[in-house]
C-alpha cells in the first residue's frame, strides 16, 4: 500500500516540471527531451530514471507521459501534433503547484470513473502504471496565415522551433540573440544512426 502511495505521489509530480521543461526548451520539445529536461531540473539519480516497471517499461517515462495526458486533458498542452508535446497558450501562462497538481489529477479521475462505473477511482489510479497514455487529437481550424500575421518575432521563431522538430530535428535551440550574423537558432538532424549534421537556421516571415 506504502509503495503504490508513493508511485501516485510521484505520477502527480511530474505536472509542474514538465510545464516548466516545455517553457525552458521553447515552448515544444519531442517527449524524450522534455522527460530529460525535466530530469535535469531536479537533478534525478539513475537510479531513479532506471526503474523499471514490470511491463518492462520505464517507471519514470511512464508516468511523465502520463503527466503530459493530463495536463493535455486540462487544456494546459497542445495534443494536434503526434510526436511533439507542446504548451497551449493557457498553458503558458501557467505555473502549477503541487497541490493545483493533485487537483487536476483527482479532477480527472473522477471524471473517468463517472464514464466507467464499474471501476472503482484506486482501480482507476491503479492502471497507470501498467498501460501507456492514449493520443488525444484536436482539431484547429483557425486561419494559419492570421495567426502567423499576429505572432511577435519571438513567437514566430518558437513556431520554426517547433516545425523543425516535427521534421525530425533533434535539440532544437533557439539562440534569440542580436549580433548573431543572422542566425536564429541550430539544431542536429540525423540522417541516419551514423551520420548526423548540425544545421544553423534563419527565420523570417
Amino acid at each position: 500500500m506504502e509503495t503504490k502511495r508513493k508511485s501516485q505521489s510521484e505520477f502527480v509530480r511530474w505536472f509542474g516540471p514538465l510545464i516548466e521543461a516545455l517553457k525552458q526548451l521553447g515552448g515544444s520539445a519531442k517527449p524524450r527531451e522534455a522527460a530529460d529536461k525535466i530530469a535535469e531540473n531536479l537533478k534525478l539519480t539513475d537510479d531513479k530514471l532506471n526503474e523499471i516497471l514490470s511491463s518492462g517499461q520505464s517507471r519514470y517515462y511512464n508516468q511523465v507521459a502520463w503527466a503530459r495526458q493530463y495536463l493535455a486533458w486540462e487544456g494546459l498542452l497542445d495534443t494536434s501534433q503526434h510526436g511533439i508535446w507542446a504548451l497551449s497558450s493557457k498553458g503558458e501562462n501557467t505555473t502549477l503547484s503541487d497541490e493545483q497538481a493533485r487537483e487536476i489529477f483527482l479532477k480527472w479521475v473522477g471524471i473517468h470513473q463517472k464514464s466507467r462505473k464499474s471501476k472503482t477511482k484506486t482501480e482507476i489510479i491503479e492502471e497507470i502504471e501498467h498501460i501507456e497514455p492514449e493520443d488525444i487529437q484536436t482539431v484547429n481550424k483557425t486561419d494559419l496565415l492570421e495567426i502567423l500575421q499576429s505572432l511577435t518575432p519571438e513567437g514566430f521563431e518558437k513556431i520554426c522551433q517547433r516545425l523543425l522538430r516535427e521534421s525530425g530535428f533533434e535539440k532544437v535551440v533557439v539562440t534569440g540573440q542580436s549580433h548573431d550574423g543572422g542566425i536564429d537558432g541550430y539544431g542536429t538532424l540525423e540522417m541516419n544512426p551514423f551520420v548526423s549534421f548540425k544545421v544553423l537556421f534563419q527565420c523570417k516571415r
